[in-house]
């Protein structure tokens, strides 16, 4: 019989996030596709009304949740599959800097899109 491995320690958060977060991102999905697929067809879609959805406290945050769960979710999957493969050593660490690193600026750059989008302004001075 094969024997299981899973680079999740058994009984860690890091497990239980990884499948809340795909719960999360499958619901948000779905409202996504809902409204810009069926409620509003792509050819009505006009970056004025993107900027307009961006305002609403609501849908600005959910849009900032998606983006911290979404890059939580990929670079954890990413990372364990790694590690599941068989990385170990420097490698693995190389690896895990390397993904941080990336998580870091993607959350950056889609703070400032986030922000840019919905008429937020956090540092006029940059």
């Amino acid at each position: 019989m094969a024997e299981r491995y899973s680079s999740f320690t058994e009984g860690g958060r890091l497990w239980l996030w990884q499948r809340i977060t795909a719960a999360f991102l499958i619901v948000v999905l779905a409202f996504h596709f809902f409204l810009l697929h069926f409620v509003h067809h792509a050819d009505e879609v006009t970056f004025a009304m993107s900027a307009g959805r961006m305002e609403t406290w609501s849908y600005y945050s959910l849009m900032i949740l998606f983006l911290v769960t979404a890059t939580f979710h990929g670079v954890n999957g990413v990372y364990n599959a790694l590690i599941n493969a068989g990385l170990t050593g420097t490698k693995r660490q190389v690896v895990k800097v390397v993904l941080g690193a990336a998580s870091l600026l993607l959350l950056v750059q889609g703070f400032r899109t986030a922000n840019a989008w919905a008429g937020i302004d956090l540092l006029p001075i940059l």
